[in-house]
């Protein structure tokens, strides 16, 4: 199966620049009430994801609790402590499914490294939801809902 079925395109994604400042990050996510987002440099290339976490460790680490000094701080000066491999456009479903295990989305990038969207975690899932429903718990088939 091809994985762009699942892709939701860069347009559709909310995403960081590097060169952007923590305070407008903080702000992109506290609006959008996402804990990660992509990380793009000024070429479109997919650099690495920012988390909620980053940027908690980051506000600790430099004591400024003050909005205003996050102006000054560059996402480049962030450290991540989570790395977020992408996936290729070429890449299968098996590929998606261990990628997903431990983060919420996937990062998709075509040849160049160019970023060109993500495929959302719970996409997957219910994808092998759908796989187990038609198919059936060991060659049988049941219904996974409740009540059924």
């Amino acid at each position: 199966m091809n994985i762009s079925f699942f892709l939701t395109p860069k347009k559709d994604v909310v995403c960081g620049l590097v060169t952007s400042t923590m305070r407008q990050i903080i702000e992109k996510m506290e609006y959008h009430r996402y804990t990660a987002i992509p990380l793009l440099d000024e070429e479109g290339k997919y650099v690495g994801t920012i988390t909620e976490g980053d940027l908690l460790w980051k506000l600790k680490a430099d004591n400024c609790y003050d909005s205003k000094k996050l102006e000054n701080i560059s996402l480049r000066d962030v450290p991540r402590h989570i790395t977020n491999v992408p996936v290729s456009i070429e890449a299968n479903i098996e590929d998606l499914i261990l990628a997903s295990t431990t983060q919420n989305f996937v990062p998709v990038v075509d040849d160049q490294g160019i970023f060109i969207g993500i495929i959302k975690r719970s996409d997957i899932i219910t994808y092998c939801y759908q796989l187990i429903e038609g198919q059936g718990l060991m060659g049988k088939k049941t219904s996974l809902r409740a009540g059924a």
